[in-house]
């Protein structure tokens, strides 16, 4: 049984290594390198946030993840109010 575990983990880098160098044969690894070093490039010349700017923006959307569950959870009452009660005068 060793053996057989032996064998397959030769067998599963035998595949690993075949799949790279078809990768790498066919060009991909090359794009994926050029993708990576590129979208670096990219992010060098973003504008990044101050860590008080941070703060201060986070604030702004937990208030209005605050705001719109309010709103979600009155609209909810609301329309059970008005349609299953008054309408259908059901009592759930």
């Amino acid at each position: 049984m060793e053996t057989l575990s032996k064998y397959s983990t030769y067998l599963w880098v035998a595949a690993l290594a075949t799949g790279f160098g078809i990768l790498w044969r066919m060009g991909y690894l090359t794009r994926v390198r050029d993708f990576v070093l590129e979208t670096r490039e990219e992010l060098r010349k973003c504008s990044w946030p101050t860590m008080e700017e941070l703060k201060d923006h986070t604030v702004v959307v937990l208030f209005t993840i605050l705001l719109l569950g309010a709103f979600t959870v009155l609209a909810d009452l609301l329309v059970r109010f008005g349609v299953w009660d008054l309408l259908l005068g059901a009592n759930l």
